[in-house]
């Protein structure tokens, strides 16, 4: 009953003209920003924050939620029609978005993306509504040791991100690993793999990395290429339409992605793109036909889509609950909390319930916004593929140009982003595939400080990661993973299956 009245409470306040006008600003905002490759929400948030000063509280926190949720919508549109990422959240639609718009499918990649994002939005808010104590007072059982335990088991399951040799996927978790290691130690201040650039005291920027290995590789890759775009056909909802076995391959790898991302999405540290990737790890281990991936696979964007739209909704669970922000962008959206001088935390619920309640009743109107405003605007985005490349590359780099440099205003990152591009071009050809470099180098620093800071608990004991149930747990999982791989591909390689050469490569 008190979620009920909580949620009636919320309903009005929401449906209030002001309240709604701004959170339709917030999603058309967040879904443009998500669509030009980047900027993505923490570059637009930081804008907007000034202007909330002139903005009732509830309004101010819904239009910046609706922005930040919006672009996990727009992200994936980049990443499907040019391969190239919104957010950094969405480069994992790339590795299959962006074969389907080759094939001619593009028009049913967005719209299932659009429907994965709704059902992974909505099912999202509704884990929080239903367990936001639970899953706070499970987030305060996560320490040190814990973490470590998971970003290991999450860069086991990066390895098998690689379409091809599992060999080629780990060398590319290191690679991840190396690059993530450039920039100041968090626990000593030393900076370290910097060759003296004062540019590179903070590190590679993530959105660099990502702009680099997918978008310029891929404009260094098509340049010479005299060819047709792959969109003929008028688009019309009728060609949007997904098949029957697209929406059967498509239901569990949603609810599966929905249960991943609600659960990484509440955890502080962790977020919507590690959930993005974990998802499509877990997708792939699962499925019948690994091979498939990569090359277009329909749960290869419905899954990691639902993921990191419902880890943007669970990530509120935290910054309001405990008022522990998961990422930056929480912390921008804490900010603007206190601001307004209102204090997150365990008594957010009881001393600003139409706040609270008003909040997560707008995420529900704010989806189905960004439904309504996205599927007929596929058609639009669409269109892109039919521009001359001779017009759409150069524009292309002149997105990636600004987008980078919106980060950190700073020249020095597009120098890095064209060396990435130089890289990832490298990486093509050699067939090595981006994702688990990407997934190293979000999971390595934040590997590395949680065992330094376990070690230093525990006064260098390693046996605490055994110690305590949930890491030892998790670990567990871990092993049983490895053990899943080698034994699989002993059995491939025993019944004499062309995918045990991969091995040798």
């Amino acid at each position: 009953m008190d979620i009920l009245n909580g949620l009636l409470l919320g309903l009005e306040t929401a449906l209030q003209p002001t309240t709604l006008l701004y959170c339709f600003i917030g999603v058309f905002l967040g879904t443009l920003i998500g669509v030009l490759p980047g900027i993505g929400a923490l570059a637009a948030i930081s804008l907007l924050l000034p202007i909330t000063y002139h903005i009732p509280p509830t309004a101010a926190i819904v239009m910046l939620a609706g922005v930040y949720y919006g672009a996990q919508y727009g992200g994936s549109t980049a990443s499907i029609l040019l391969n190239l990422p919104g957010t950094p959240s969405s480069a994992v639609a790339c590795l299959d978005g962006y074969p389907m718009a080759k094939q001619g499918r593009a028009g049913v990649a967005l719209f299932m993306t659009t429907i994965a994002s709704f059902v992974g939005s909505m099912l999202g808010i509704l884990a929080l509504v239903l367990f936001s104590p639970s899953i706070a007072e499970i987030g305060l059982e996560f320490g040190a040791a814990e973490y470590f335990a998971m970003m290991l088991v999450g860069l086991i399951a990066a390895s098998t991100l690689a379409t091809g040799s599992p060999a080629k996927g780990l060398s590319m978790v290191v690679l991840g690993l190396l690059i993530g290691t450039i920039g100041t130690d968090i626990n000593s201040g030393v900076s370290r793999f910097n060759f003296d650039i004062p540019s590179l005291m903070d590190g590679i920027n993530l959105v660099a990395l990502a702009m680099g290995v997918f978008g310029v590789s891929e404009v260094m890759s098509s340049i010479n290429l005299s060819r047709e775009n792959e969109v003929k056909e008028k688009i019309t909802m009728r060609t949007m339409m997904p098949t029957r076995k697209d929406v059967h391959e498509s239901i569990l790898p949603m609810l599966r992605g929905t249960g991943i991302g609600s659960f990484f999405g509440a955890l502080p540290g962790t977020g919507a793109s590690i959930a993005a990737f974990m998802a499509y790890a877990v997708e792939k281990k699962v499925a019948t036909d690994p091979s498939r991936f990569g090359k277009g696979a329909i749960e290869g964007i419905t899954a990691p889509e639902a993921a990191n739209n419902a880890a943007s909704q669970t990530a509120f669970v935290p910054t309001l609950s405990l008022g522990i922000p998961g990422d930056a962008v929480m912390a921008l959206m804490l900010g603007a909390l206190i601001i307004h001088g209102i204090q997150p935390g365990p008594l957010l619920m009881t001393q600003q319930p139409e706040l609270f309640w008003g909040l997560i009743v707008s995420f529900g109107i704010g989806n189905i916004m960004l439904m309504v405003l996205n599927l007929p605007m596929i058609g639009l985005w669409v269109a892109l593929l039919r521009i001359p490349y001779s017009v759409l590359y150069p524009a292309i780099l002149v997105f990636i140009s600004l987008g980078v440099y919106s980060v950190n205003n700073n020249t020095f990152d597009i120098l890095i982003v064209a060396v990435i591009g130089v890289l990832g071009y490298a990486m093509a050809l050699l067939k090595f595939d981006a994702a688990p470099l990407l997934l190293g180098f979000v999971l390595g620093p934040l590997m590395e400080e949680n065992l330094r800071r376990a070690l230093l608990l525990s006064r260098g004991d390693l046996g605490t990661f055994f110690d305590r149930p949930i890491s030892a747990g998790i670990l567990a999982f871990g092993g049983a993973l490895v053990a899943w791989t080698l034994l699989s591909a002993l059995r491939r390689q025993l019944k004499g299956q062309p995918a045990a050469q991969d091995f040798s490569d």
